[in-house]
């Protein structure tokens, strides 16, 4: 049983339990932002990291490469992994996030979990270049079969040398929840900071006896994440005298990646679009509709409260690559690495295939100086719509995880 268990509001028993039960549970224990909601007891602890693992190089600068939905199983498609590895080698980053969907259904053991997830670590295991993951709806898919849920999958990031993700703080909803400072080029002050946040799986069937027919039902945010990101916000700003500019990294979007495309709430048309392209300087393309949970978490509202988060950016709609200025804050979208998992239609299935670059500057004020998409075709790399799959990557050996896995 994980911390979160301990506490009462876990994703797993808010499925099972459902109801006005949970209804009245969710309101007592989610711990919601005092300044944003009125006057709440809050659960989650604010707890910054603050580990000096990643730095500015000396000329200043720091990029970070963002990958999503490789949603694949052991024998992933080597497309995928050439991807991940000609990116690596082309943008040369600092640091790599894979935001969610990392693994898909069709694991079925504690091996091939094993294998499914070292695929995903060794272009960066291999080149040394720190990184992280977040969790998103699929990544527990083969959980029945293999055994493995999100918190094991975590001991097996945590068990490789460049890995840097870190357990959720006590009371907050999730897997993983954690920030990550990045020290400017000195070494003697933080530049930077990047919150990694799990955006859940799946609405319950339920709650206090109504269903959500009529409802998207992928997961939200709950209230003590959000209370948990407000609070460490703070926390930050208290040890170094000012707020740190900061990215946001989550698999499920926001409602307001879909205002931001229509500059609009209820109004969906090509002129109410063509409105936002001008408005918030919106670049890229969206070929499906945003997929949110059924409720609004209240983030965006304590991010432009806070005033430190630059941009938010997601995965789960494969086909969307689209970025723009939202208030403040930029949201977008980083595509889908994965070769293996759904794209667009016909011979186009895998032309948006790529990843997201953001480039870092410690000496402009908002650090944070430009983002764009890289895509697999920019690299030569077979566009063919088949199945590539290839044999897992070998397994280094790791006595201590597979003993503490088989507790």
């Amino acid at each position: 049983m994980n911390q979160n268990e301990k506490n009462g509001l876990d994703r797993r028993t808010f499925l099972k339990v459902g109801g006005a039960g949970t209804l009245a549970l969710t309101l007592g224990a989610t711990g919601l932002p005092e300044n944003l909601f009125g006057q709440v007891t809050p659960t989650a602890q604010a707890k910054a990291n603050y580990d000096k693992v990643l730095r500015f190089n000396p000329n200043g600068k720091f990029k970070i490469v963002q990958f999503n939905d490789t949603q694949d199983d052991e024998r992933i498609d080597r497309r995928t992994i050439e991807l991940m590895e000609k990116v690596l080698d082309s943008e040369k980053p600092d640091f790599v996030v894979l935001n969610g969907d990392n693994i898909a259904s069709g694991v079925d053991s504690v091996l091939e979990t094993k294998q499914a997830l070292n695929n995903l670590a060794q272009p960066m295991e291999q080149r040394g270049i720190k990184w992280a993951v977040t969790y998103g709806n699929h990544d527990e898919d083969s959980t029945p079969k293999s055994g493995l849920n999100e918190e094991d999958m975590l001991e097996i990031y945590m068990s490789f040398p460049n890995n840097l993700n870190k357990h959720s703080e006590k009371g907050v909803v999730g897997t993983g929840n954690t920030n990550i400072l990045i020290q400017n080029s000195k070494e003697n002050d933080a530049a930077f900071n990047i919150w990694l946040l799990d955006s859940g799986r799946y609405a319950p069937s339920t709650i206090a006896g109504q269903n959500f027919e009529g409802y998207p039902t992928w997961d939200w945010l709950r209230g003590n994440q959000v209370h948990w990101y407000y609070e460490t916000s703070k926390e930050i700003e208290n040890r170094y005298k000012r707020k740190i500019p900061s990215l946001m990294f989550m698999h499920i979007p926001l409602w307001e990646h879909r205002f931001m495309w229509f500059s609009s709430v209820d109004d969906r048309s090509a002129a109410a679009h063509e409105r936002a392209v001008q408005k918030h300087n919106i670049v890229g393309e969206r070929n499906e509709d945003e997929c949110p949970g059924p409720f609004n978490s209240g983030l965006f509202s304590a991010m432009l409260d806070r005033g430190d988060v630059k941009g938010v950016f997601c995965g789960h709609d494969h086909i969307n690559t689209y970025h723009g200025n939202y208030y403040g804050i930029l949201l977008g979208y980083g595509g889908s690495a994965g070769f293996g998992t759904y794209g667009l239609s016909g011979a186009e299935k895998h032309r948006l295939r790529g990843a997201r670059v953001f480039n870092l500057d410690e000496s402009t004020d908002d650090v944070l100086v430009e983002t764009h998409m890289v895509f697999a075709k920019d690299y030569g790399i077979d566009l063919t719509p088949n199945d590539q799959s290839m044999d897992p990557l070998p397994l280094a050996e790791n006595k201590k995880l597979d003993q503490k896995l088989q507790k």
